[in-house]
């Protein structure tokens, strides 16, 4: 699988010959000012929750390119009375097939209201799997001990994808104790830099992983890694 990091908690995964983008937030982080989301090819778009750093060019990105919505309940609602009628909603513990692989809609310790104010539902995390390989991407997420499950009723992970900016979620420390939960070593950072309250220092994060026997990737947005 090939991941391309766009900011922020927003990444696109090439994973079973479909093109799969996470909580599109690219038009208003100045970090991401160089990525042009008209030129994004998404054939599924995947909400972990309702907060405007996660949604923002959900309907702009999606009506671009005719992109399937996953996420749970509340949000596809929201979108689908917005038009995007083109969707799969699930919820906690549920697994569903798509052409690519199986997700399922996994627990996450967080908030989730949507910009205008309307209930996000309960905030999740996805694990996906197929021919392809297998990743976590948890969302906005405290440490939790559910995590725990994900090996048990999931395959090996090649990789999580957590949150390491602290603050609004788990720090990097608490990530690699989730890597422990998960139990996968190698791990892509998230939700970090954005903004003052997340400002991380990206070498001590790396060397705390190495402490570990853990890989913390961390690439430039914009840019790829293949797992």
């Amino acid at each position: 699988m090939k991941i391309t990091y766009l900011g922020h908690a927003c990444f696109l995964v090439e994973f079973g010959g479909k093109n799969l983008l996470f909580d599109p937030f690219i038009t208003a982080n100045p970090l991401a000012s160089h990525i042009d989301w008209q030129q994004i090819k998404a054939d599924y778009i995947l909400i972990t929750h309702g907060h405007q750093d996660h949604v923002l060019d959900v309907e702009a990105i999606a009506k671009n390119t005719d992109a399937t919505l996953i996420s749970n309940f509340e949000i596809i609602t929201w979108f689908s009375e917005k038009g995007l009628k083109k969707s799969h909603a699930m919820n906690h513990g549920g697994k569903a097939s798509f052409e690519f692989g199986t997700v399922k809609y996994v627990h996450a310790v967080h908030s989730s209201l949507l910009p205008d104010g309307s209930n996000g539902g309960n905030p999740g995390g996805f694990v996906v799997w197929g021919e392809s390989g297998c990743f976590y991407a948890a969302g906005d997420t405290a440490l939790t001990q559910d995590m725990q499950l994900i090996p048990l009723t999931c395959p090996q992970l090649d990789v999580a994808i957590l949150p390491i900016g602290d603050n609004f979620t788990m720090g990097y420390e608490d990530a690699a104790l989730a890597a422990d939960f998960v139990q996968c070593n190698k791990v892509l950072g998230i939700h970090y830099n954005t903004f003052p309250p997340i400002t991380i220092d990206t070498e001590k994060a790396q060397a705390y992983f190495a402490s570990k026997g853990k890989e913390l990737l961390l690439p430039k947005v914009g840019e790829s890694v293949t797992i």
